[in-house]
């Protein structure tokens, strides 16, 4: 995407607009988006992108026919709530929430407005939806992945690093996803041969003492799972993996192509686009109740053979020939 272009994506995020814009943006509907991550993340960006693209191809060009304002919560907790209300106070016809976290935090601030997750772990269980078929309230959107893919993490740990037996698992306590994925993998770590040990990533400094602290004693992998804060820290967190020589898999890709080892998750650019598919519908007058949480359908494998050989590891074939994305 051109520059340009993209700067257009986000002029809906702007606060101050010329008042002849403003008078007529008045008469547009009106989408607000919470955002889990920070507005120069790299992997932001192409989340905007295909949400704008996705509802330009279905009719809706921004500042045109269709006004967007985003939010950027950075993984903050506060932010959340003070970006939520701040969208709830501009009186959209749909509310977008990027995960589990900033779907709450809407929820608090606009009790009827429709709410369209970009991805959520567990909606179900987390409360957010009646069931996925039949959401039944003001609230539906695309699930991140069931709590059982959470073993599959430790199985591709296994066949990328067999010396394993011990796996620091780096999740966010505070919410829903991370404690349940983490009761996931502890539940699977003895099919598995493994120790599972939680290591929470509130804060940096408290990540890199408790890695150090796992790091003494052989045999260590990680796993970071799913969650705002383990994307807003990724950069820590595949630097202390690297410094404390440490085999890690990660949720999904982009930790991948940041210098982390393997990932394994769903593509997180088609909740985006699906998203818009759901705004547009519910603009033409569909309810929420009505259309279904869908879950992921595509789940990439990427490799970052460059890190293998620094941690001297041989990536097996097997391993190789699955692989949808190899980084040299």
């Amino acid at each position: 995407m051109k520059r340009r272009e993209f700067i257009t994506l986000l002029c809906g995020a702007a606060t101050t607009w010329p008042l002849a814009t403003r008078a007529e943006s008045d008469k547009m509907p009106r989408v607000g988006v919470l955002m889990n991550l920070s507005a120069n993340d790299g992997e932001a960006q192409p989340r905007v992108a295909a949400f704008a693209q996705e509802l330009q191809r279905l009719g809706w060009t921004i500042e045109r026919n269709l006004q967007v304002d985003y939010r950027w919560g950075a993984g903050d907790a506060e932010k959340y709530r003070t970006y939520a209300a701040e969208l709830a106070g501009l009186s959209p016809d749909v509310l977008v929430a990027s995960n589990t976290s900033t779907v709450r935090a809407l929820q608090r601030a606009a009790r009827t407005v429709p709410i369209v997750f970009a991805s959520a772990v567990d909606p179900v269980g987390s409360g957010l939806v009646a069931s996925l078929a039949r959401p039944g309230g003001n609230i539906t959107g695309f699930s991140a992945f069931e709590f059982g893919l959470s073993g599959k993490w430790l199985e591709l740990l296994r066949e990328i690093a067999p010396g394993v037996t011990r796996v620091a698992i780096l999740r966010d306590s505070t919410t829903t996803g991370g404690t349940g994925q983490f009761g996931a993998l502890r539940a699977a770590a003895p099919a598995s041969g493994m120790e599972v040990v939680p290591v929470d990533i509130q804060d940096p400094t408290e990540i890199e003492r408790a890695l150090a602290a796992f790091a003494r004693k052989p045999n260590g992998g990680m796993v970071t799972v799913s969650g705002a804060l383990a994307g807003v820290h990724r950069d820590v967190i595949i630097k202390l993996a690297a410094a404390n020589r440490l085999p890690a898999v990660y949720p999904f890709r982009f930790f991948v192509a940041a210098g982390g080892l393997l990932s394994y998750g769903n593509d997180r650019m088609e909740p985006w686009r699906g998203a818009a598919g759901y705004v547009d519908r519910i603009l033409k007058g569909e309810k929420p109740a009505d259309l279904p949480v869908q879950a992921p359908t595509k789940f990439e494998l990427a490799i970052n053979l460059k890190t293998a050989k620094a941690l001297g590891l041989t990536v097996p074939p097997s391993l190789l020939a699955r692989a949808d994305e190899v980084i040299e």
